[in-house]
């Protein structure tokens, strides 16, 4: 069976120290539960804090970069997918997950990444995020999109996604 891939997304330089700590317990979780973490692979914020959770405790980190070059990968992504697309390598980062998790929420590159998974019929599971962006992700995403406070409530959810 194909180990199921959690994609992370969220802030890089804009993220709080909140979404950088659950972004690192979120990580470590997702790789004892043996699932694959994929980011968009940046050495900042959410993305880096995810991928070196994942690191320390075994698990395996996929980086989907923006750039050209490998210059802003974080060294915690043990395969780092270099597109050159920028913004748009958002679509891979989506199209290759088994289920999105927005930390926070509240950026534009975050919210392009919820808005191509529900687009494409994938389930969202945001962590945190101010309430303004929950009221408004809530009417757009209607039953493809739910709502977690701590990384342990996102474990327990994705576990019963992945099993219906």
């Amino acid at each position: 069976m194909r180990r199921a891939v959690i994609g992370i997304m969220g802030s890089g330089n804009n993220a709080t120290a909140q979404e950088t700590n659950h972004a690192l317990e979120l990580g470590e979780r997702i790789a004892k539960e043996g699932w694959i973490l994929l980011s968009g692979g940046r050495s900042v914020g959410v993305m880096d804090a995810a991928s070196k959770g994942a690191k320390s405790a075994g698990g395996l980190t996929l980086g989907i970069g923006a750039r050209s070059d490998d210059s802003d990968i974080s060294e915690a992504v043990d395969i780092a997918i270099i597109t050159g697309m920028g913004s748009a390598r958002n679509t891979i980062n989506v199209l290759s997950s088994s289920i999105i998790v927005a930390i926070g929420g509240n950026g534009s590159g975050t919210l392009s990444e919820i808005a191509l998974a529900l687009k494409s019929g994938k389930h969202v599971i945001v962590l945190g995020g101010s309430e303004e962006a929950k009221k408004f992700l809530q009417k757009v995403g209607g039953k493809n999109i739910s709502f977690t406070d701590s990384p342990e409530a996102t474990v327990k959810l994705i576990k019963r996604l992945l099993a219906a």
